[in-house]
C-alpha cells in the first residue's frame, strides 16, 4: 500500500494506526502476498469472530425482549457475507483492498473479497487498539443493519412475535383454529383464526394452513396495535 492508500484506509476506519505493519497486512490479499501467512487470511478468521461478538452484544443491548431464537435470526443476518459486502463498499475499503494484477482486470472485485476485507480490518483495529477501538468502528455501521435485519424477521414471523408477546404478557400460547377450508386437497385454502386466553381475533385466508396462520397473527397483532402495516405490506414495530 502507498502512504497515500494507508492515509485512505485510516480515513476510512476513523482511526490512526500506532502499527502501521498490522493494517497493510490486513489489506493483503494472499495473490499479492509472499506467502498465505504474510496475508489477511489469519486476520480475517479472527475478524469475523470479533465482528459476531460485537453485533451478538448490540442485539443483547437493543432488543431486550427478544429471546435466543430471534436474536440467532438476527445476527446471522446482520453477519453475512452481503451484509459484510455492503459496509465494506459503503465506506470504500473494496477499493483499498491489495490484489494480483490479474483480479483487477474484473470490473468489480467478487464480493466475498469485500466481506472479507472488512473482517480482516476488524481484526487489525482489535489487535492494535483492543475492543473499544473495534467496537467504535463497528457499531455505528452494524447497527442500521440489525434493525433492518430486525424489522424484516418481523415481517415473516408474526406467529412468533405473537406468541412471544402472549407468553411474556399473558404466560400462555395463541391458539389457531380452523373456520373453513375449500378446494381441492392438492391445493386447499383454509380460514383461520387466532385465540389467546378468551379473545378470538379476526380470521384470515390462506392458502396454506401456514400462510393463513402468519396473516391471522398479523392481524391480532395489529389489533393490539403492536405494529403497523403500510401500503406495500411492510410491517414496523411500534411497540416492545
Amino acid at each position: 500500500m502507498s502512504e497515500y492508500d494507508i492515509a485512505e484506509a485510516q480515513r476510512a476506519l476513523g482511526y490512526t494506526f500506532k502499527d502501521i505493519e498490522i493494517l497493510r497486512r490486513s489489506m493483503r490479499h494472499a495473490s499479492v502476498a509472499e506467502s498465505r501467512l504474510e496475508s489477511n487470511e489469519r486476520l480475517e478468521f479472527l475478524g469475523d469472530a470479533i465482528l459476531g461478538m460485537i453485533v451478538c452484544e448490540r442485539i443483547f443491548i437493543l432488543f431486550p425482549h427478544l429471546l435466543e431464537g430471534e436474536m440467532t435470526k438476527i445476527k446471522s443476518l446482520a453477519v453475512s457475507r452481503t451484509t459484510c459486502a455492503e459496509i465494506s463498499i459503503e465506506i470504500g475499503l473494496d477499493k483499498l483492498i491489495v490484489v494480483g494484477k490479474g483480479m483487477r482486470t474484473h470490473k468489480e472485485l467478487p464480493q466475498s473479497l469485500a466481506a472479507a476485507i472488512l473482517e480482516s480490518v476488524i481484526a487489525a483495529l482489535y489487535m492494535d487498539g483492543g475492543i473499544e477501538a473495534a467496537r467504535g468502528f463497528l457499531e455505528p455501521l452494524v447497527d442500521p443493519a440489525i434493525h433492518a435485519a430486525e424489522r424484516s424477521g418481523h415481517q415473516h414471523n408474526f406467529k412468533s412475535m405473537l406468541q412471544q408477546h402472549a407468553q411474556q404478557t399473558l404466560g400462555i400460547a395463541p391458539c389457531y383454529r380452523i373456520l373453513d377450508e375449500k378446494g381441492p386437497d392438492h391445493a386447499k385454502s383454509f380460514y383461520i383464526s387466532v385465540e389467546i386466553k378468551d379473545k378470538s381475533y379476526e380470521p384470515c385466508w390462506g392458502q396454506s394452513k401456514k400462510e393463513a396462520e402468519q396473516q391471522a397473527a398479523m392481524r391480532a397483532l395489529r389489533s393490539m396495535g403492536l405494529i403497523e402495516v403500510d401500503a406495500n405490506g411492510q410491517a414496523e414495530v411500534t411497540k416492545k
